[in-house]
């Protein structure tokens, strides 16, 4: 694949893609990776930079949409500090060919290829998945036990526990009382984690957020409008370090 980069006018840098894949010039703008243009092989790159002035009021129509979306977003480089409850992130540029990850008692290392944009997509989900594996080892120690805990104290019954890294819960419970729980909710203070179990545990005797719900919540969780509001606050996108 050719590509290079070009400064247009009032848009900035623009990354000109070359693939025998494509059948015509097509313009893309993505969180953290700016605007790409991907054209045909056999086509000069003079046709794709006509093609993108020729979009130029589209593009900054949708540049502070994507701004938008970049703020919800976490991108990951050498200088982010960032941890979970037990490891702690280390990213390295190491001359290899594919992005290697190693999960350690104490560290979560990841190694990308040398002429690999840090923050190119495929590098970027890398490192994400390796803070999910890891979120995942400790969820499976801590969770459990925290959970059984918190359901015999206040009388809760549930089926079967599992731990998922999804993009946009906390927490669910079936029809059938399984619990699922994001690994990400190791990420979150304590007492927000409690929260989002005892959430899901009084789901088991009151399906919907009715009053009956969280007047029972509230009486097992005193407070817990108020905690609500507080785990608004976070994003399971924004992946921030873990909080006491």
């Amino acid at each position: 694949m050719q590509q290079k980069t070009v400064h247009i006018k009032s848009l900035g840098n623009v990354l000109l893609k070359k693939t025998k894949r494509a059948k015509h010039i097509s313009i893309k703008l993505k969180p953290n990776q700016g605007i790409t243009v991907t054209l045909p092989a056999f086509v000069p790159y003079s046709d794709a930079i006509r093609f993108v002035k020729s979009r130029k009021d589209w593009v900054l129509q949708h540049i502070p949409k994507i701004k938008e979306i970049e703020k919800t977003f976490t991108v990951f480089d050498e200088t982010t500090f960032f941890k979970t409850r037990e490891r702690q992130l280390k990213i390295q540029k190491a001359d290899i060919e594919n992005a290697e990850l190693l999960i350690t008692a104490k560290e979560i290392i990841v190694k990308y290829p040398a002429d690999e944009n840090i923050k190119s997509e495929y590098v970027q989900k890398v490192i994400k998945f390796a803070i999910g594996e890891a979120l995942r080892i400790e969820a499976k120690i801590y969770l459990p036990q925290r959970v059984e805990y918190l359901a015999e104290k206040y009388g809760f019954k549930y089926n079967k526990l599992f731990f998922k890294n999804i993009k946009t819960r906390w927490g669910s419970c079936s029809s059938k009382n399984n619990i699922n729980l994001n690994v990400h909710l190791l990420r979150l203070p304590n007492r927000l984690i409690d929260y989002v179990i005892l959430h899901e545990l009084t789901h088991t005797i009151h399906r919907n957020h009715s009053k009956h719900f969280w007047n029972h919540l509230e009486k097992v969780l005193p407070g817990s409008k108020v905690l609500d509001k507080e785990l608004n606050k976070y994003s399971i996108q924004k992946i921030e370090s873990y909080q006491e």
